[in-house]
C-alpha cells in the first residue's frame, strides 16, 4: 500500500502539524474534561486491561470564535499527531454518489496515515477534524427531490466509515442541534465549548497584546467591558490595536486614546448571533478606559500591581496542572 504524503491530504483540506499548535485558553470545567481525555488515551494498556478502551471521539459544539480548531489543534500535537482539518467544499457535491465517494476516499486516505520519516514504519496517524459538521452530518430529510437523497446516502456512508475507523476524529459545529441522532450517538465525547468567562478574557487579552501590557487593574477593567466577546473577537481587537498603534503615524491618524480607539471599533464587530459587548456599546466612552495607560506600555515595563481582593484568577492557575502536560 502507497503512503500518503502532505500534498494527498491538502486535497481534502488543510494540514495542522504538532508543531504549530498553541496552547488553548479553556474554562475550568472543559479543561478538566480534556485533561481527563487525555490522560485516558496514555493510559490504553491499564484501560484495555479492565475491559475498555480510551474514547477517540469528540464533537465540540459552541458559538462561531470560540477556539474549536485550536483546540482541537492542541490535542493532536499533545498526542504528536498531525491534524486534517477537513473542508466541507472539498466533500460535499452535487453530483448523485460523489458526495459518498469523496468521504470514502477522505477515511481511506487518513486511515493509511501520512508519510514521515522516523515513524514507525515510516509513517503517522492523522487525527481527523471535521470543521463545520453540520454540512456533513446534518439530520435525515424526507426524500422529496434528488438532493435529499444524495444527502441521506451520504450520510449513511458517513455513519459507516466512522464506525469502521479506529483513529481520532473530531467533529466541530456551531449548531449541534443540527446534528443526525445517529451520527451524535457514535461519538463518545460531546464538549460544549462557551464564551470565555472573565478569568479566560484576562488571558486571552495579556496573550494577544503582547509586548504590549496592561496594569492589573486595567486588564481586568477591559476584560469586563468585553463580556461576550468570543476569543476570536478579543484576538481581532489586540492585534487590530497593535496595527493602529504602528500604522497610525505612518498615515498622520490622530493617536489619542479616544480616536484610536473608536477607529479600532468602528472596523472590528461582533458576531450578530453572540451579542454586543459592552465596550462596543459605549466606544472610548467606556469607563475601563480611564484605566488603561496611554501610550500602551510594554509589558516589560508594566508594573503589576496586587490586586486588593487577593490572588487574580489567573495566579491560581498555578496550582492546576497545565493543559496537556502529560503526568
Amino acid at each position: 500500500m502507497s503512503r500518503s504524503s502532505k500534498s494527498d491530504f491538502a486535497a481534502f483540506g488543510d494540514v495542522f502539524l504538532p508543531s504549530e499548535a498553541q496552547e488553548p485558553i479553556l474554562a475550568r470545567p472543559v479543561r478538566a474534561a480534556l485533561l481527563e481525555w487525555l490522560t485516558e488515551i496514555w493510559a490504553a494498556p491499564e484501560l484495555e486491561a479492565v475491559g475498555v478502551k480510551p474514547r477517540r471521539r469528540a464533537i465540540f459544539d459552541g458559538p462561531p470564535g470560540v477556539g474549536k480548531t485550536t483546540l482541537a489543534h492542541h490535542l493532536a500535537a499533545r498526542l504528536g499527531l498531525p491534524m486534517l482539518a477537513v473542508r466541507p467544499e472539498r466533500i460535499v457535491d452535487k453530483w448523485l454518489g460523489s458526495s459518498g465517494k469523496n468521504i470514502g476516499e477522505l477515511f481511506d486516505l487518513v486511515g493509511r496515515g501520512m508519510a514521515q520519516e522516523g515513524a514507525p514504519g515510516g509513517v503517522v496517524p492523522v487525527m481527523m477534524f471535521l470543521d463545520e459538521f453540520d454540512a456533513l452530518g446534518a439530520s435525515r430529510r424526507a426524500e422529496q427531490q434528488a438532493t435529499d437523497a444524495e444527502r441521506n446516502a451520504s450520510l449513511n456512508v458517513l455513519l459507516q466509515r466512522i464506525d469502521q475507523h479506529d483513529g481520532f476524529i473530531i467533529a466541530a459545529t456551531n449548531y449541534g442541534e443540527r446534528i443526525d441522532q445517529a451520527i451524535w450517538r457514535r461519538f463518545d465525547m460531546h464538549i460544549a465549548l462557551e464564551l470565555p468567562g472573565q478569568e479566560e478574557r484576562e488571558r486571552i487579552l495579556a496573550r494577544y497584546l503582547a509586548p504590549y501590557g496592561l496594569p492589573r487593574s486595567a486588564e481586568i477593567a477591559l476584560a469586563e467591558a468585553l463580556a461576550l466577546a468570543s476569543p476570536a473577537l478579543i484576538r481581532a481587537l489586540c492585534e487590530n490595536l497593535k496595527r493602529a498603534l504602528i500604522i497610525g503615524p505612518k498615515l498622520n491618524h490622530d493617536m489619542a486614546r479616544g480616536a484610536v480607539i473608536d477607529r479600532l471599533l468602528a472596523s472590528c464587530h461582533p458576531h450578530p448571533e453572540l451579542g454586543k459587548p459592552r465596550l462596543w456599546s459605549h466606544g472610548s466612552a467606556d469607563r475601563c478606559m480611564a484605566a488603561i495607560p496611554w501610550p500602551l506600555p510594554l509589558a516589560a515595563d508594566v508594573v503589576r500591581e496586587p490586586v486588593a481582593a487577593g490572588p487574580s484568577p489567573a495566579a491560581a492557575d498555578g496550582n492546576i496542572v497545565p493543559f496537556g502536560a502529560r503526568p
